[in-house]
């Protein structure tokens, strides 16, 4: 018998000024590493938003304690989970193990007190973990990295973040208009925290595939985090994966085509992308045009290969390893306008 997975997920209560909020570190031990990165993403979170904020027992562990104590980690989220003075869980930032964290993270503590808990990259794992606890999270920025922008929060990822979590109101998926960055400045140096990053020009989405308006619910994350969850308790059925909007992205690593293709097959050899109403790309991180080219001509040739002709597929927006990042609600419903490239979160 397959095992029930929720489809109406809780949604948990918007976040409002004067709530207090929660930072874990599920993944790498980063607030040890970089204090001062840290901080400023906790100023951002205190000044702009006007979250009080409570830090569990281990955000601030060394990074190699962290990494042989996966329980403590998981005991960190389900003690945030369970404490009714926090109303949001925020991740610190990513990693590449918060799989890990699978034998130790009690999802019925997760269902009993459905409340926010937004984070991208590594976080993809615990994403599924609420997904299956039938919990409402979201995909967006983390303290470090987003929040904690050099010289400031990007427009575009604050009035996503504010429109999803905080406002709940249907809108528009934001693009890059302020230009998108992803060029690295040396955490390690206090002053590069000034020091606005370079940016590109954006053309904002464009559609590869696809006509006429679809609609379905959000489900995805990070690729290379999707590999290490696939096949595990934390993996939905086929079924769950019926009319749903699948976002997919790649991390700083910047995967080739190859690697990418590969992974997308796996998605079609299980029949998910069969069952899914269309797919969505980020614009990926570390990489040329040219290599973003190669990387959408892959998932293209994939959606061929399955005989996927009719399948939408927009690509170059902004829920991946770029700055500015916007914030996705998992099980959301979206409305896609292919000849427009306009996503609209419902």
């Amino acid at each position: 018998m397959t095992e029930h997975w929720p489809r109406a997920l809780t949604k948990p209560q918007r976040l409002n000024a004067g709530d207090t909020i929660a930072v874990v570190s599920p993944s790498w031990g980063g607030p040890g590493t970089f204090p001062d990165r840290y901080e400023a993403g906790l100023a951002c979170l205190r000044e702009r938003f006007g979250f009080e904020i409570v830090e569990m027992a281990h955000t601030r562990a060394d990074e190699n304690w962290l990494a042989e104590n996966p329980a403590a980690r998981a005991a960190d989220i389900m003690t945030a989970f369970a404490d009714p003075r926090i109303k949001g869980i925020f991740a610190s930032i990513g990693g590449d193990d918060s799989a890990r964290l699978e034998p130790f993270l009690d999802l019925s503590v997760l269902s009993a007190n459905p409340k926010i808990l937004i984070g991208y990259s590594d976080t993809t794992a615990l994403h599924f973990a609420c997904l299956k606890a039938g919990v409402q999270s979201f995909y967006g920025p983390s303290v470090m990295s987003g929040f904690a922008e050099n010289a400031g929060i990007s427009p575009t990822t604050e009035a996503s973040f504010r429109a999803v979590v905080m406002n709940g109101h249907p809108h528009t998926l934001p693009w890059a208009q302020e230009g998108w960055t992803d060029q690295m400045l040396d955490w390690a140096d206090p002053t590069n925290q000034h020091r606005a990053r370079q940016r590109q020009p954006s053309s904002g989405p464009k559609t590869l595939r696809g006509s006429g308006t679809v609609s379905g619910r959000l489900i995805g994350g990070c690729l290379e985090v999707l590999e290490m969850i696939k096949a595990t308790p934390w993996w939905p059925p086929l079924d769950y994966w019926d009319g749903a909007v699948l976002f997919l992205e790649t991390s700083e690593e910047a995967p080739d085509a190859d690697r990418v293709r590969r992974w997308v097959r796996n998605f079609a050899a299980q029949g998910i992308l069969d069952r899914v109403s269309a797919v969505l790309l980020s614009r990926p991180a570390g990489m040329d045009s040219e290599g973003q080219a190669a990387q959408e001509l892959a998932v293209l040739g994939v959606l061929d290969e399955r005989g996927l002709f009719e399948l939408p597929l927009i690509c170059n927006l902004d829920f991946g390893h770029t700055d500015p990042i916007v914030t996705l609600p998992y099980g959301g419903q979206v409305s896609i306008e292919c000849q427009t490239s306009k996503v609209s979160l419902l």
